[in-house]
C-alpha cells in the first residue's frame, strides 16, 4: 500500500512539495556549486544533470515499498521561492528504518530552514509512516549538517574513518539517529 501525503506539508516559515519541472533553475543555481558538491557524492551539476534529476524527483513523493524515496522542494511561504530539497529513504519494512537528507542553497544558510524542513520531514516518519529509527549521514567535515541533526536532537552513532576513497581522499564519515520514543520525548517547543 502506497503512502502518500497531502501536499503542500506547511512548518511555520517553509512550504515542502513535491517538485515540479519549474524546478530546474532553482536546483541548478544551488547543484552547480563547488561548496554544495564537495559533500555529495556526485560533483557539481550540469544544467542538463539538474533537469534529469529534477524529472526523476517530480514523480518521487510517495513511498510503496522498502527502498522508496520520498523528494520533496522546499519553498518559502513569504514567497514561492525553492531554496532547497528534503528526503526521506524507506531502508527498513520490518525494522521500520528510514533515512533522511537535505541540501539547501548556501544562500539561505544560517536561517535555520534546513532544521524546521528535516523537522517537518521527521514528523512524517515517525507520525505517519509509523518508522522506529530514522538516521542521517553527512561528511564529518560539514559541520553546519551535523549541527542540524544535533539541533534536532539526534545522537551521533559512529564517525566512520578514512572507510572510503572518495573524490581523491579518504572519506570520512557521521552517522546520527533519533528513536521514535526519543522523538516523542522531545522538548515540545521542537528546540
Amino acid at each position: 500500500m502506497a503512502f502518500e501525503l497531502r501536499y503542500p506539508i506547511e512548518t511555520e516559515r517553509l512550504r515542502l512539495r513535491p517538485f515540479t519541472r519549474g524546478d530546474v533553475d532553482a536546483v541548478f543555481a544551488y547543484r552547480k556549486r563547488e561548496d554544495v558538491a564537495q559533500h555529495l557524492f556526485d560533483g557539481p551539476m550540469t544544467h542538463e544533470t539538474a533537469t534529469e534529476v529534477v524529472g526523476l524527483r517530480a514523480g518521487q513523493f510517495t513511498l510503496a515499498a522498502e527502498g522508496d524515496k520520498m523528494f520533496l522542494a522546499v519553498e518559502l511561504r513569504e514567497r514561492p521561492e525553492m531554496i532547497g530539497e528534503v528526503s526521506l529513504i524507506w531502508r527498513g519494512a520490518v525494522s521500520r528504518q528510514g533515512e533522511i537528507g537535505y541540501i539547501f542553497n548556501p544562500l539561505h544558510h544560517g536561517h535555520g530552514y534546513a532544521t524546521e524542513a528535516t523537522r517537518a520531514l521527521l514528523e512524517v516518519g515517525f507520525d505517519r509512516l509509523g518508522l522506529h529509527r530514522i538516521y542521517a549521514r553527512c561528511a564529518a567535515a560539514n559541520t553546519a549538517s551535523w549541527r542540524v541533526m544535533e539541533r534536532l536532537g539526534m545522537r551521533r552513532e559512529a564517525h566512520l574513518r578514512e572507510h572510503a576513497f572518495f573524490k581523491g581522499g579518504w572519506d570520512e564519515e557521521l552517522i546520527y539517529a533519533i528513536l521514535e520514543d526519543e522523538w516523542r520525548a522531545r522538548d515540545p517547543s521542537g528546540r
